[in-house]
């Protein structure tokens, strides 16, 4: 149980970190944020046309789930680096700007997948948001938060080596872009928290930033700089991914065929 207080329950906006926080801060939707890259490589799928399954890292029985989907399981990036398969899909979401054939992907990652598979486990209505809809989400979001519902974004975060949260602020970033596209639909009871991502936001200069960041130069050097200027993109996908079942589903689109677009 949070500790009074902790809930931002007086503000219908709130933002906390990762999976501690999001499980402290209750609202009627969490927007789990996770620039680099779980969001990012979500929103590439679902702009694809591919149903995604987040999964939770390093989990055993990821083979067993995606056999029993008929979906295609997503490998470890630098595991993807050092194969010989070009045809590998993986958390970067560059494997997946040109992918063909994959209807289904489960996609573990270690911070976004894991939150999101964790909250709906609580039963919390999940949605995934990067840099790439922050507005689209925005632009969702209103018209409920108008009817009363209230919302915490979630930036994800990073690990330490001895596994306990590193803010990263990239994902500070994209919680802010929501914020500012919000407040543009006329939405502005923000929480504290949710203001300073908003600032820190509205203080980045793109694409420099996300590249010299900490987590975009350890992807830059490891030689992902594609996933990072992809994940740099803002305002250019209109999916609203969200968790429904097992699964995440474009909620501007509950019916229809996929569409399939160039990423």
């Amino acid at each position: 149980m949070s500790k009074p207080g902790h809930d931002q329950g007086a503000y219908s906006i709130r933002c906390e970190w990762g999976p501690t926080g999001a499980a402290e801060v209750g609202a009627t939707y969490a927007v789990v944020v996770d620039v680099l890259s779980f969001t990012t490589t979500l929103t590439v799928a679902l702009d694809r046309g591919i149903e995604v399954f987040p999964y939770r890292w390093k989990d055993s029985r990821a083979t067993e789930h995606a056999l029993r989907h008929g979906a295609t399981l997503a490998i470890g990036r630098f595991e993807a680096l050092a194969g010989t398969d070009a045809r590998h899909v993986s958390l970067s979401p560059a494997s997946l700007a040109e992918v063909e054939g994959i209807e289904r992907l489960v996609l573990p990652s270690p911070n976004g997948s894991t939150i999101a598979t964790a909250l709906a486990g609580a039963g919390t209505t999940v949605l995934g948001a990067c840099l790439r809809n922050a507005p689209a989400v925005a632009r969702w979001l209103a018209p409920r938060i108008g009817e009363g519902a209230s919302v915490v974004l979630v930036p994800a975060g990073e690990r330490w080596p001895d596994d306990t949260l590193r803010p990263a602020v990239e994902d500070l970033w994209g919680a802010g872009a929501i914020v500012e596209s919000l407040q543009l639909l006329g939405f502005d009871d923000c929480s504290p928290e949710a203001r300073v991502a908003l600032a820190a936001w509205q203080a980045a200069s793109l694409p420099d930033d996300l590249l010299d960041c900490a987590s975009g130069r350890e992807l830059v050097e490891a030689g992902f700089t594609a996933d990072v200027e992809i994940s740099a993109v803002h305002d250019v996908s209109e999916v609203v991914p969200l968790l429904d079942g097992e699964s995440f589903r474009d909620a501007t689109r509950p019916s229809g065929p996929p569409r399939l677009r160039r990423v």
